[in-house]
């Protein structure tokens, strides 16, 4: 794998991972203290996403890296993740102490020039910008002009993917530049001069510049979550998830159709939070339900006697009328601890 398209694949990770779980983002990316929200909900860096975002999402880095529950993960898994640290050797960004919350976001699969889909992630904190241009200059990226900013780009790398067994070419071409002091903006080419015409313009739906704040369906979305009291979330179209995920057909076969998404956690001693997601009909619906409640069974089954299990497995809670399924969850520390001492133990057998 190319150095380019390892930061496609380190972008994508992170975007898709806050909607698959707030949980993980937490540990591997970090959190953010969120400053106030506007008037349209949502951190103000999502005025430099454009409208056709289909997967918005959110962590509060700083939060959530100086919760108890990220010193117990630091402790039973110290080793830095590899897609962290291969982040911070070829950007010069440390995710943990330069970044204070991030934004990222997918587009949806297009004709145009990234017709793999594109994915950006914008990260608020402190940052060396000469440092971090010089590094990407040693790692083979070069410095162009876009719109009055400072591109670091590399080239497009291609390759082939396979989905449903068959070969689809696709091209990829990253950048990073910081579109204003303390924001950058890391990513595919296009979306990254997105947010830097954003910034410059503003929103002007006339001339076709408009962000992720002028979508209703996505903001609404944003605004059916108390996101003042979650340091992560994510909300989107299930369609645009899904097919980023590359999950096989026979797998993609069995999942109710699903319309939207909506992923809300908050990261403290434990882990709790509330998955919704929006059916086609009520016939969906009822069928997605059923999914859930025959998982819900087999997992209260398997908590066995453990008290601190069954606790988790008790705090499943399935709700929702109509078109909307959600499930609500509440994962205590003491999970966190069994997770820790299975760590220790493998890594005592390894010695």
């Amino acid at each position: 794998m190319t150095t380019r398209t390892r930061y496609f694949v380190i972008v994508s990770l992170l975007v898709l991972g806050v909607g698959v779980t707030s949980g993980l983002v937490a540990y591997y990316a970090g959190g953010f203290p969120a400053r106030a929200a506007g008037q349209r909900g949502g951190p103000e860096e999502l005025n430099f996403v454009p409208r056709d975002a289909a997967v918005i999402a959110y962590a509060n880095v700083q939060e959530i890296m100086t919760s108890e529950l990220r010193q117990k993960l630091h402790q039973a898994l110290p080793t830095e993740p590899n897609g962290q640290r291969e982040f911070q050797n070829e950007t010069g960004i440390n995710l943990e102490t330069d970044v204070d919350r991030i934004v990222g976001c997918v587009r949806p699969e297009s004709s145009g020039s990234e017709p793999g889909g594109a994915g950006m992630v914008l990260a608020r904190g402190r940052f060396d910008e000469v440092k971090i241009e010089s590094l990407m200059r040693e790692h083979g990226a070069h410095v162009e002009d876009y719109g009055g900013k400072r591109l670091i780009a590399h080239d497009a790398t291609s390759g082939d993917i396979y989905v449903a067994d068959r070969a689809h070419h696709i091209e990829h071409s990253v950048a990073l530049s910081f579109v204003e002091p303390g924001l950058a903006a890391f990513g595919s080419t296009g979306m990254v001069k997105a947010a830097i015409d954003l910034h410059r313009s503003g929103n002007n739906p006339q001339s076709g510049l408009e962000s992720v704040t002028g979508n209703d369906e996505l903001m609404n979305l944003v605004r059916s979550m108390d996101t003042s009291s979650q340091n992560a979330w994510a909300v989107g179209r299930f369609d645009a998830l899904r097919a980023h995920a590359r999950l096989p057909e026979n797998v993609m076969s069995q999942i109710p159709a699903i319309t939207w998404f909506a992923v809300s956690g908050h990261v403290d001693g434990g882990l709790r939070g509330t998955i919704r997601a929006e059916a086609r009909d009520d016939e969906a619906a009822n069928n997605l339900r059923d999914v859930v409640r025959g998982f819900l069974a087999l997992a209260k089954l398997s908590g066995g006697s453990r008290p601190e299990l069954q606790a988790m497995m008790q705090s499943l809670e399935l709700a929702g009328v109509g078109k909307t399924v959600s499930l609500s969850f509440n994962v205590p520390a003491e999970v966190f601890d069994l997770v820790g001492a299975a760590a220790n133990a493998r890594r005592g057998l390894k010695q």
